[in-house]
């Protein structure tokens, strides 16, 4: 019987989930049958208190008499934390989860963004601040995803005349895929940092040195396009550049503290009812919560390194200088002051855009991106737009496009692509233009970004954004 038969029945995941499991071939030999089966798992789920004695359901009814006494003592808060919405017409979905993580008693404020849609507990595109504690669903899976751009002394006309060499030093010095590594691992500072802050970073130090510098899967690429300044800004001069974007995170090891830092944090709120149980928190002043903060900003330094080392290696591979460098996270938690109170702000698919922060907000591998200036706008918690947004599944978009009119539409838009998944085509995304117009008064645009040559993971690879 599989997980999300279990879960349909009212089994919680988690170790009521793992007994329940080791139970179900016990009963098989005792003489039941499939249906029974499902009978008898639904009784004990819903009359636990009957079964604690039960040679098979004792241990089950236990977990699940604990689990439920728990649920009956949580109290929620009476009003639920303010909260505001940029954008029209989001995924219902998002909406309501924004709604529910305000609802938790450590939520002080909230925000969602244009680009929102479902997530794991908090929506992506979701703000989300609280007090003393992090919510490790409510960074991310992939802890400290981020935007880099480089602005190269090269001429944009190399995009035409030099196509074959930008392709070749991105298939040279980075690599895709979910367990890209390199044999001779990059070298970066970072590897030199103190990895013994949790036994899950120190465990999997090996493994994030050999994929430094790669660049995983789902929605990561790499890709050059043009840099349209109309005004001097940035210390550059009004024109277009030739510019080098990547988008990834911390590889697996920063999957593997969300992960772990997750399910403690569900083992510490048992309490939890079920539409809350993965924005389950970490007391900053526990042990696994300094465990898990100190991890995180780990993981963003590593993730930090990880374009580093991307964008150094190609534009040497290139042999040309770097005239910019501009890069945010849009998957952590921030300890900032709101309000004149200290705050812990989760930014799950959320831009920083602080007064004069400076961001990147990419649109698809077909439609133009933008640099932003922030504004500091308070009601949103200094956070913007992360991009444009999915707005379906990746499984209705490999159901519904297919590459014929994908390489139209990019053809159309002088727009190279190196490989992809049809789960990751422009027309799965929402339009830029319209989330940037419903964040007007969150970020200002300086310059726009037109993809040409895109990198990203081979079709059929395991999506880890």
């Amino acid at each position: 019987m599989k997980t999300r038969e279990l879960c349909n029945l009212g089994v919680p995941k988690g170790t009521a989930m793992q007994i329940a499991k080791k139970a179900i071939p016990l009963a098989v030999q005792s003489g039941l049958g499939h249906r029974e089966l499902r009978d008898r798992i639904a009784t004990v789920v819903e009359t636990p208190n009957a079964y604690l004695e039960h040679e098979i359901w004792g241990e089950l009814a236990t977990e699940l008499s604990g689990v439920f006494a728990a649920q009956a003592r949580y109290v929620g808060r009476e009003q639920p934390a303010a909260w505001r919405q940029w954008g029209e017409d989001l995924e219902p979905t998002a909406v309501q989860q924004m709604a529910n993580a305000c609802q938790l008693p450590v939520s002080v404020r909230g925000a969602l963004m244009p680009d929102a849609h479902q997530g794991y507990g908090l929506p992506i595109g979701g703000v989300l601040a609280t007090q003393n504690c992090v919510i490790p669903y409510a960074v991310g899976v992939d802890i400290a995803c981020r935007m880099k751009m480089t602005v190269l002394d090269m001429p944009p006309q190399a995009l035409d005349n030099q196509r074959d060499r930008l392709r070749s030093s991105i298939e040279r010095e980075t690599q895709f895929g979910i367990g890209a590594r390199f044999r001779n691992p990059r070298q970066h500072d970072v590897m030199d940092a103190d990895w013994n802050v949790s036994h899950i970073t120190q465990e999997n130090r090996d493994r994030a040195w050999k994929q430094l510098g790669t660049s995983g899967s789902g929605n990561h690429f790499v890709e050059f396009g043009t840099l349209t300044l109309d005004a001097d800004d940035l210390g550059l001069q009004a024109g277009t550049y030739l510019s080098l974007l990547s988008h990834s995170g911390s590889r697996g090891t920063g999957a593997a503290v969300c992960d772990y830092y997750s399910r403690v944090a569900k083992q510490m709120h048992p309490e939890l009812p079920r539409e809350l149980v993965n924005l389950a928190w970490l007391d900053l002043d526990s042990q696994a919560g300094a465990e898990y903060w100190a991890a995180m900003n780990l993981m963003g330094q590593y993730a930090a390194a990880n374009h580093a080392c991307i964008h150094q290696a190609i534009a040497e591979n290139l042999g040309v200088e770097v005239l910019l460098d501009i890069e945010n996270h849009h998957n952590f938690a921030w300890k900032e002051t709101h309000a004149g109170e200290e705050l812990i702000v989760h930014r799950k698919g959320a831009t920083p855009a602080g007064k004069g922060v400076l961001g990147i907000i990419p649109g698809s591998m077909g439609t133009p991106g933008y640099v932003v200036r922030g504004k500091g706008v308070e009601s949103s918690l200094q956070s913007a737009a992360h991009g444009a947004g999915r707005k379906m599944s990746r499984t209705a978009a490999k159901r519904k496009f297919r590459w014929n009119e994908v390489k139209r539409f990019l053809d159309q838009r002088g727009v190279t692509l190196m490989s992809a998944g049809l789960d990751e085509v422009p027309m799965a995304y929402k339009d830029i233009e319209t989330v940037m117009a419903a964040q007007q008064d969150l970020v200002q645009p300086i310059a726009r970004f037109d993809p040409k040559l895109v990198k990203m993971a081979e079709a059929g690879e395991r999506p880890e954004d």
